[in-house]
């Protein structure tokens, strides 16, 4: 399918044939500034990226209602990229060098993520990247607003152990981010005294699941530590039941399904599943329920609220927050700068930017999936430090503040 380019601006027409763009600095005009919004409508993991540009639409349009941003406008520009890495790095450099956006909040991958690195780079750009993450990178050009491993399998998987049982069979989808958060798992399972009984994968948007099913069948687990990503969820959920797989002996631990996979999975096959994430849509606050009402009353396009709603919307905040402390908004380097420290009172609960290690205090929690929604069985009482180099992998830099070099290899996959 044609990629269709979609300039999505809040500004009226008349006013925005109005801007004066002659004498002014790349990224803003006379009363507006450029921010890219970079996810995708077509391809295996459009399903999760809707609803994230739909957040940033909400959140862009609420943030220019309340006067903008040191009185300019945020005119917001949205590219797909179609679920294709390689598509992800043409389209952040239109954003970057065509229409000179200060920032992009996007990517919903971990694959389209480091597919734009080179350009940040090379271009000297921000990406506010919202999606939870494996972490074992620390770019000087990303702010990552998802949650880190530390923030969702510490205490996740001693919590599945003690309930469920020592045995785990490892799933994912074929790429860096399950294969990474995998390896984390399997020290956490080590420490607590479990076992890993197996360990599969199938491409990303995959959808034969059957050697992974009868392989799980026939391996004795206790349960499975999942990070199967996007649609392939659909397939994955619905061959565990008709392989006789039962959530109540051996539940689905996803550390990567939302709201919108159990809409396409089925209240009947998400049954007694489990899943963890900072956010669900179900959380009993006055801030959720809001969040959630204005959504679902402002969007009738087939999406729901999830945690990667919650985390795009929260984005486009910090952003904001961050561009009101600099003069000059095309400055890049001031603005990553300016992230530091940086709080919203998101829907989650009050999120920060880590001062040093540009990434987010969130929230852990968890939930087992009942009559098609997740109920929360687990909350940390307030957000959590973000490990990017997971500690009980990398001990020389657990509750480290370190930034490296450009040419450092702890700095992004070279």
């Amino acid at each position: 399918m044609k990629n269709k380019f979609l300039r999505l601006t809040a500004l009226a027409l008349t006013a925005a044939m109005a801007i004066p763009f002659a004498g002014c600095s790349k990224g803003q005009s006379s009363n507006t500034i450029k921010v890219g919004v970079l996810f995708s409508d077509t391809g295996s993991t459009a399903v999760m990226e809707k609803t994230m540009t739909d957040a940033c639409k909400m959140a862009f349009d609420e943030i220019n209602k309340a006067g903008g941003v040191n009185g300019k406008k945020i005119e917001y520009i949205h590219e797909d990229y179609a679920s294709d890495p390689a598509t992800c790095t043409e389209k952040i450099k239109e954003l970057i060098e065509k229409d000179h956006v200060v920032a992009t909040v996007g990517c919903c991958t971990s694959a389209s993520r480091q597919a734009t690195l080179p350009t940040l780079k090379d271009d000297n750009s921000l990406l506010i990247y919202p999606t939870f993450t494996e972490g074992e990178e620390v770019h000087p050009n990303v702010i990552y607003v998802g949650c880190m491993p530390n923030q969702q399998a510490t205490n996740f998987i001693p919590y599945l152990i003690n309930k469920l049982g020592k045995k785990v069979f490892l799933v994912g989808s074929d790429y860096v981010f399950p294969k990474t958060c995998n390896k984390q798992a399997r020290a956490l399972i080590n420490m607590y005294g479990g076992q890993v009984v197996g360990e599969e994968y199938v491409p990303l948007g995959g959808t034969d699941f059957s050697t992974v099913c009868s392989k799980i069948k026939s391996s004795g687990a206790d349960f499975v530590y999942s990070a199967v990503v996007g649609d392939s969820n659909n397939a994955f959920f619905k061959d565990f039941k008709q392989y006789g797989l039962d959530a109540s002996k051996t539940p689905i631990c996803s550390i990567a399904i939302d709201e919108s996979n159990l809409s396409a999975i089925g209240a009947n096959y998400a049954e007694g599943h489990y899943a963890s994430m900072p956010y669900f849509s179900s959380l009993d606050t006055d801030a959720s329920k809001k969040f959630v009402d204005k959504y679902n009353s402002q969007f009738k396009d087939g999406t729901v609220v999830t945690v990667l709603t919650e985390s795009a919307y929260s984005s486009c905040y910090l952003l904001a927050e961050a561009l009101k402390k600099v003069k000059d908004p095309t400055d890049t380097t001031a603005l990553i700068k300016a992230f530091g420290g940086l709080t919203f009172d998101a829907p989650q609960g009050q999120i920060k930017v880590d001062e040093y290690n540009h990434s987010t205090w969130v929230y852990s929690r968890f939930a087992k999936i009942h009559d098609g929604k997740f109920d929360v069985v687990y909350s940390t009482d307030k957000a959590t430090r973000p490990e990017p180099w997971p500690g009980i992998l990398y001990p020389q830099y657990k509750n480290s503040n370190f930034m490296p070099d450009w040419n450092d290899p702890k700095c992004y996959p070279q």
